[in-house]
């Protein structure tokens, strides 16, 4: 077994592989850019070597700096984690030179199924079932396009070599497909390197199902059971689980041995996943494989009570596999929700900012939190968004739907916009709930997963302007006992006046909605008007925001996070950013950049796609953003003229920048 290995990655999964290697008594050494010189997997290892500036494509990228690393540290190995170099030959191969450990498949694996096109020809040779396409070298547009129109529509057009998600364009229509065949290669040169794309039949209602199976370098090979990673936005998984629901023994056997047939295939060795999409009726066809540990392995984990990265440490360092596949079972039912970084009502756009507040729910038994950042970190534009994998375990799916429902009500994040809420009503989802699963599940279910013009409860009204009144008295408090004279009247916040009742209004916002409170001083307590009700409440609020309420006899908990004008409301499992406002100096919501659009968040310009001086129709596309590895289109809110563009092809551009001056068309 290895003494020391180095870990080249960030974030969540690079904290992921430390807790084991730490278990197992081998030391790990981090590998950091300058964006990540406080970054959580850097406090955790035992040792941490500075790679290069906060730019992916300088740092993580370059693997002359991570085999420097290795080499000043005295590494042994090396694991890549997920994305990054994860699955790239030539740091591989970089590795085996160096005579360095490599923890993952050997060269050719990572080769033959590096690419998707000459992945689909191995296992056709190997008699795994294949979904129709063209999966050829020839790349012409006019040639992709007389291909796709020959498959049928709607086809997907994915980058060969892509994965994540990232170099995929789902379409619909003929005319569409040169626009997006160009948007697909864009993404593909930016995120992999390689504008190579294959083109397949998209299949109606399709589950996404995957195989995690296992090989090690004396010839064994198993499968570990099935993921259903059916919930995808954007053709990123969000929602994760293990077993597939459904799933027949005879169909997880047949499953499973068209993965192992797919791993020995390539003689592959170490942790990887076969995915495949698979239809209604039960039938499947292979998709890729991906020859790494995948982001949602901990559900795997969860059912089997193994640990994935130390089976891939015990396997690199030449040992057997643990198990053989008659030893192998499922306990019980494992969900993983993602938490990101992002506005699920504006696109799922990702957000950046420091975690001014992050308490998640406590890990035990039935919970587990994977997480690469703590309270006061920052979540900057350089890298993926998450904030943590939610793991959830319990003895069927119903009991672990259950379970997830709580932990994401336990969860409190404040200082980004995130995607807890819109998770909790993804698992309450009928659809969700009834496993009626597909990947178009979150498109087809819009009406329930965003509704529109939601009422806001009275009680949150009141809660938050409880929690004003308690801050109010322990502030006066304090400075009670720090001043030379604590008993003076002065410092009470009872509301007493000379000859009138003790009255006050507090004013909240949530977006267009206006509330104001009315607050009476009771003693021992307060109350509380709201929409000409009134309610006797008090409270005890800690120094977290936790905060104990009584009202009309009624007991509860909140918790309200403070920052800046914002009060952060988290009450019966949903968030409330309310807005505090002073009648005294409240002006209204400025309205950004008369004339402008501005841009949704901090990123590059890659393409201006209308000319100044263009007259453009409502949602016509005006320029493309890149922001996080991925494309996002500005586009006209109205029918009218594009005036001017504010910045060039390849200029970075803050969060807010006025990116285009439009004069809209008279009404």
């Amino acid at each position: 077994m290895f003494d020391k290995i180095l870990i080249a990655n960030r974030g969540e999964i690079a904290c992921r592989v430390i807790k084991t290697a730490r278990r197992m008594g081998i030391k790990t050494v981090a590998v950091y850019s300058e964006a990540d010189a406080n970054a959580r997997h850097v406090r955790l290892a035992d040792e941490a070597v500075l790679i290069g500036p906060a730019a992916a494509r300088e740092s993580y990228l370059v693997v002359d700096k991570i085999i420097a690393a290795a080499k000043a540290t005295g590494a042994q190995a090396i694991h890549p984690g997920y994305g990054f170099l994860s699955e790239n030959e030539d740091f591989c191969e970089a590795c085996e030179r160096e005579g360095i450990v490599f923890i993952g498949p050997p060269v050719a694996a990572i080769r033959a199924m590096g690419s998707k096109s000459e992945a689909k020809k191995l296992m056709e040779a190997a008699k795994v079932p294949l979904t129709p396409g063209y999966h050829g070298d020839q790349q012409e547009p006019a040639y992709l396009h007389q291909q796709a129109d020959a498959i049928g529509y709607p086809v997907l057009i994915k980058a060969a070599a892509g994965g994540g998600g990232k170099g995929m364009r789902l379409v619909d229509r003929s005319e569409d497909f040169i626009d997006l065949l160009a948007s697909c290669k864009r993404e593909a040169i930016s995120s992999f390197g390689d504008d190579h794309v294959l083109v397949e039949k998209y299949i109606t209602r399709p589950r996404h199902i995957e195989i995690q199976v296992f090989g090690d370098s004396h010839g064994n090979v198993v499968y570990l059971f099935e993921r259903d990673c059916s919930v995808q936005r954007r053709h990123q998984k969000v929602l994760e689980e293990a077993p597939a629901p459904g799933m027949t023994p005879e169909r997880r056997a047949a499953m499973g041995k068209a993965a192992v047939e797919a791993a020995k295939a390539v003689g592959y060795v170490g942790a990887g996943t076969v995915e495949f999409i698979a239809n209604q009726d039960g039938s499947f066809y292979f998709m890729e494989m991906n020859t790494r540990l995948q982001v949602e392995h901990p559900v795997t984990e969860m059912i089997t009570g193994l640990d994935l990265v130390e089976w891939q440490l015990r396997v690199a360092s030449g040992e057997k596999l643990p198990l053989a596949q008659e030893q192998l079972q499922i306990r019980g039912h494992a969900l993983e929700a993602r938490i990101y970084a992002e506005d699920p009502a504006k696109g799922f756009l990702p957000s950046t900012g420091k975690l001014v507040h992050l308490a998640p729910p406590a890990e035990g038994l039935h919970v587990r939190v994977d997480t690469g950042v703590e309270e006061g970190d920052e979540i900057s534009p350089h890298y993926d968004p998450m904030i943590a994998k939610l793991i959830v375990w319990d003895i069927n799916r119903d009991r672990a739907l259950a379970r997830m429902l709580q932990a994401l009500a336990d969860y409190r994040v404040v200082g980004v916009a995130n995607n807890i809420e819109f998770l909790s009503r993804l698992t309450a989802c009928p659809a969700f709930a009834t496993a009626d699963l597909d990947t178009g599940l979150i498109e087809r279910e819009k009406a329930y997963l965003f509704p529109e013009g939601e009422t806001v409860p009275d009680d949150v009204w009141r809660v938050a302007a409880l929690a004003e009144l308690v801050r109010e008295g322990q502030r006066a408090g304090d400075a009670a006992r720090s001043h030379r004279d604590p008993l003076s009247p002065w410092h009470a916040r009872d509301g007493w006046r000379l000859n009138a009742s003790a009255k006050r209004e507090l004013v909240f916002r949530l977006g267009e909605l206006q509330q104001i409170v009315g607050v009476d001083y009771l003693p021992g307590r307060y109350r509380l008007t709201v929409g000409g009700r009134s309610v006797e409440a008090r409270g005890e609020l800690n120094p977290r925001g936790l905060l104990r309420v009584e009202i009309d006899g009624l007991r509860m908990e909140a918790t309200v996070i403070v920052g800046a004008e914002k009060r952060h409301v988290f009450l019966q499992g949903r968030t409330w950013p309310l807005t505090r406002v002073d009648p005294l100096t409240h002006t209204g919501e400025g309205a950004g950049a008369e004339g402008g659009l501005l841009a949704p968040m901090p990123g590059k310009v890659i393409a201006l796609v209308a000319a100044e001086g263009a007259k453009v129709e409502k949602g016509a596309p005006l320029l493309i953003l890149e922001a996080m590895k991925m494309e996002h289109t500005i586009t006209a809110p109205a029918a009218g003229t594009v005036k001017a563009f504010r910045f060039a092809v390849g200029d970075q551009v803050g969060d807010g920048a006025e990116l285009v001056e439009f004069e809209a068309e008279a009404a």
